[in-house]
């Protein structure tokens, strides 16, 4: 059984940074693509960022030039550094991963099996 397991948020001022990190457990081989998303109460959950196990990444346009996704295919972790936070970035956040690949970087969050279980990342003076 896989758990996926984040940390990282919380409180921040406008312009400032916070990384978030997550980690997979229960599974000695290689996950494939990795996400992190955000939602806020009553919405769909939005893509934030993600990679590929290649290091392939690709990024929401609200984030764009601001965060940074990474991983460890090693340990199975994903990293999500965002820089210049502003309050309508405001959310929960979610990692996601799958044992799967996306050669066309094309998927839903519903074929993400293994999710975290959130972090609220607040933006506010």
């Amino acid at each position: 059984q896989v758990h996926v397991v984040e940390s990282g948020g919380g409180l921040v001022q406008p312009g400032g940074s916070l990384r978030l990190s997550c980690a997979a457990s229960g599974t000695t081989s290689t996950l494939g693509h990795m996400a992190w998303y955000r939602q806020a109460p009553g919405d769909q959950r939005v893509l934030v960022a993600s990679i590929s196990s290649g290091g392939t990444a690709q990024y929401g346009d609200s984030v764009k030039g601001r965060f940074t996704i990474s991983r460890n295919n090693a340990k199975n972790t994903a990293s999500l550094q965002m820089d210049g936070l502003q309050p309508e970035d405001t959310d929960v956040y979610y990692c996601a991963m799958t044992r799967r690949r996306f050669p066309s970087l094309r998927f839903r969050a519903s074929d993400f099996e293994y999710w975290g279980q959130g972090t609220q990342v607040t933006v506010s003076s």
